[in-house]
Parts: C-alpha cells; sequence; structure tokens
C-alpha cells in the first residue's frame, strides 16, 4: 500500500488547477505590477516601454514562482509560494533612477550583482538560523499580517494614491466582497468553498463593471502576442553604489522570506529543515538573476498569498505552479493582463481583510505554543518586537533623520520587528529555542 500523499505535494485536477492559481494571480497581481510602473515613471520612460516592463514581470514572476513550487536540483522549496518583484526594491530603485548616469541598465547591473550575492550568501544560512525560535517566528509572521493590513486597508478604500480615497461606493464594493467571501466559506461545500476569494473578486469586479467605474480604455491597442526577450534595453552596466544597495536589499529579502517559509510551514504542516530554507533562498535569489536578465527587477515570496493558503486550506504547491503558468500566459498576452490589470483596488481590499489577518493569525498561533511561564523575557521580545514594527506603520516620519540609504531597513515594519526580535532573543535567551 503506497503511503498517503502530504497536501503540498497533492496534484489536483487540471480545472481546480486552473481557478485555484487564476485565484492566486488576481491576489498579488496589483503588487507586482505596481513596481514596474513606479520605476518606469520615474525614469520617465514612454508608455510603449513601461508596457513591456509590466510584460517582462508577470513572465519572469512565472518562471521564479515555477521554479519556487516544481524544485529544480538545489533550487525551490517545494510549497505553495508565489514569487513576485519585491516592494522593498521600490525605495533603493528610485534612488538609484536619480543618480547620473545609472539608468535603466545600471539597475539591471546592480539586480544581477544582488541575485549572484544571494547564491553566494546562501550557504550560510544555517549557521543563523537558531537565532529564529518560535518567539521570533512568531512575532516577525504577526507583524508580516499586520503590516499587510495596511496594503489592504489602502485598497479597500480605492488605492492608497487615490482622490476619493475611502468614498462610500469603494467601501460598500470592498464590504460586499468581503461579505461574499464569508458566505461562500460558511455555506460553500469543497471545491466552491476553496473558490471563495476568487468567487467574491469576480463578483465585485462584474459590479464595478456595470457601475462603469473599470477602464478598458487602450484595450484595443493591445497587441495580442508580445514576445519578452532578454536585455531588451540593452547590456547591463555595473556601478559601486547600486550594486552595494541592491546586496542590502536581497539581504532584506532574504530575512522576509526565511520569516514567509516558516510561515507556511506551519501552515502546510510540513516541517522546515534548514535545507528547506537554502533551497528557497536559492529560488528567490535565481529570480532576481532571472528579473535582471529579463529587464525586470528583484523577487521575492509574496507573503499575501500565504493569507491565501490559509484562507483556502489548500496546500498543494501544484496550484501555484499553474498560478506561474498563468503568469507566463500574462506575459505574453498583453490583452489578457490588461484585464486582469483593470480589477479595481477596492475589490481586492474586501479579500486582502480575510487572507492578511490570517497570515497575523499564524504568527499569533505561533506564538501560543511560546513558553510564556519558565521563560518571562518572552513577553519582552514579544511587545518590543512588534512595538518596534508599529513605528513605520503609526508614523512614517519616525525616522526621517536617518539616511535614504537606510529607508529600506527603518522603513519596513517586518525587518524592524526581525532585527528587534532576533537581538532581544539573543540578549534574554541566548539564542536557545523557545
Amino acid at each position: 500500500m503506497s503511503e498517503p500523499v502530504h497536501p503540498v505535494d497533492e496534484i489536483l485536477p487540471l480545472p481546480r488547477l486552473f481557478a485555484l492559481g487564476l485565484q492566486h494571480v488576481l491576489v498579488m497581481y496589483a503588487n507586482a505590477v505596481a513596481v514596474p510602473l513606479i520605476v518606469g515613471g520615474a525614469l520617465n520612460l514612454p508608455k510603449e516601454q513601461i508596457a513591456f516592463l509590466i510584460n517582462a514581470d508577470l513572465f519572469a514572476c512565472g518562471i521564479a514562482t515555477l521554479v519556487q513550487t516544481i524544485g529544480f536540483g538545489p533550487f525551490g522549496i517545494r510549497l505553495p509560494v508565489i514569487m513576485g518583484v519585491t516592494a522593498v526594491a521600490i525605495s533603493p530603485m528610485l534612488a538609484m533612477a536619480a543618480m547620473p548616469g545609472v539608468g535603466l541598465t545600471g539597475i539591471y547591473g546592480a539586480v544581477l550583482v544582488g541575485g549572484a550575492f544571494g547564491l553566494l550568501v546562501v550557504p550560510f544560512v544555517h549557521k543563523v538560523l537558531r537565532f529564529f525560535p518560535s518567539v521570533v517566528t512568531g512575532s516577525i509572521i504577526t507583524m508580516i499580517g499586520v503590516s499587510l493590513m495596511r496594503v489592504g486597508i489602502g485598497w479597500a478604500g480605492g488605492g492608497a494614491n487615490a482622490a476619493d480615497f475611502g468614498a462610500g461606493g469603494y467601501l460598500a464594493v470592498a464590504g460586499l466582497v468581503l461579505a461574499i467571501i464569508l458566505a461562500v466559506i460558511k455555506f460553500g461545500r469543497g471545491f466552491v468553498a476553496n473558490l471563495s476569494v476568487l468567487i467574491g473578486i469576480a463578483v465585485g469586479y462584474a459590479l464595478t463593471i456595470a457601475l462603469g467605474w473599470t477602464d478598458f480604455g487602450g484595450l484595443s491597442e493591445a497587441p495580442w502576442i508580445r514576445i519578452v526577450l532578454p536585455l531588451q534595453f540593452g547590456l547591463p552596466s555595473f556601478q559601486l553604489v547600486p550594486c552595494l544597495i541592491m546586496c542590502l536589499v536581497v539581504t532584506i529579502v532574504f530575512i522576509e522570506a526565511t520569516g514567509m517559509f516558516l510561515a507556511l510551514g506551519a501552515m502546510t504542516g510540513r516541517k522546515i529543515e534548514a535545507v528547506d530554507i537554502k533551497r528557497g533562498l536559492r529560488a528567490d535569489a535565481l529570480g532576481t538573476l532571472i528579473g535582471g536578465f529579463f529587464n525586470t527587477f528583484p523577487y521575492v515570496s509574496y507573503s499575501q498569498n500565504i493569507g491565501l493558503v490559509g484562507v483556502t486550506g489548500v496546500y498543494s504547491r501544484w496550484v501555484c505552479a499553474a498560478g506561474g503558468v498563468i503568469m507566463l500566459a500574462l506575459g505574453l498576452v498583453p490583452k489578457l493582463a490588461f484585464i486582469v490589470a483593470s480589477v479595481p483596488q477596492c475589490v481586492l481590499g474586501g479579500a486582502g481583510f480575510i487572507m492578511f489577518g490570517m497570515v497575523a493569525a499564524t504568527g499569533i498561533k505561533i506564538l501560543a505554543t511560546v513558553d510564556f511561564t519558565t521563560q518571562r523575557h518572552n513577553v519582552l521580545i514579544v511587545a518590543i518586537a512588534i512595538g518596534f514594527g508599529m513605528i513605520p506603520i503609526a508614523s512614517p516620519n519616525f525616522f526621517r533623520i536617518m539616511p535614504a540609504e537606510l529607508k529600506p531597513i527603518f522603513g519596513d515594519a517586518i525587518i524592524l520587528t526581525s532585527i528587534a526580535a532576533v537581538l532581544l532573543n539573543a540578549w534574554f535567551n541566548r539564542s536557545t529555542a523557545a
């Protein structure tokens, strides 16, 4: 008799894989296209070049996701992970864009160096894992969820930069999507319940189309097929300061990714060992190299999709692999990408509340296993670490006196929580497991 297949390795029927994979793509899409839009705008690129950046981004997202989920040799953690461009890199890349003589090719050179740096440091990751007992990982994962709620709130209000942010219509649509998701989870059965987020988004999207809120202007001009060619903008150039900055970005990405991998392990019931973390981080680094080669940016495992895994209870990595295939298609078929990109943010906001809350709940679940009785300092570790993480959320200008080069650290709630939790645990518990 064959051994039962772990839910992470379960291969679902093709229609279910497609539907569940599309659900993951819809959740990550807004963030994925935001980075090329922001960087392309900062460099004053023409509209057609920005459109190509978006297609290249989706194409590289698909490749990186397939590597991470399927696994190839020493690459890929083989968990339900969706890869996307990291928001941590936005500020550093905007700073690079403002440097004389850097431009897009200089940014790509820095991305390639960052990916190579990541591959070089991965073998040493196991030496620091002892600094991440449950009290540390639980604090970090809780803060990942809290930090993501800021994104979900921004979506629900119509987009953080919307002139009419918080308008009643946006809140009503977000509330409707949330209500539909909760109703499907409660009354749906089997496959229908697993599609709760997709159903909620689909209903919200249909409503906004009926209300005339969705702008399809430019769809007819978008080509059906666009081949993503490597080094489309020319050979990369390498300059010391941008390369050093990108190595720092990759270090930060590795810290975030480690917390996300541990969260997925806790959620799916698969024990995560040092070798798994190494495979996952190698895939992150390889994805960054692929990004630099295919005209896009550094990659990381997306935390919002971890929340979706928790909501649906579908742990199969092949669902995310299907999402990777869909992203490859979107990268090659701009018309499809245009339609997906037209989903209003208020629709995504309704789904964001429950998904991002699930990430925070996973962190709280891990903290529930921590010994707060005999190791009384653990309460302090959690309290101060989460307090530090709240600083950039509650007061974004708190660290305004810090150099711009350090903004990726002091402006990121997850990184501040990680640093504080690791240092406090080392101080009070001498790095022993909690």
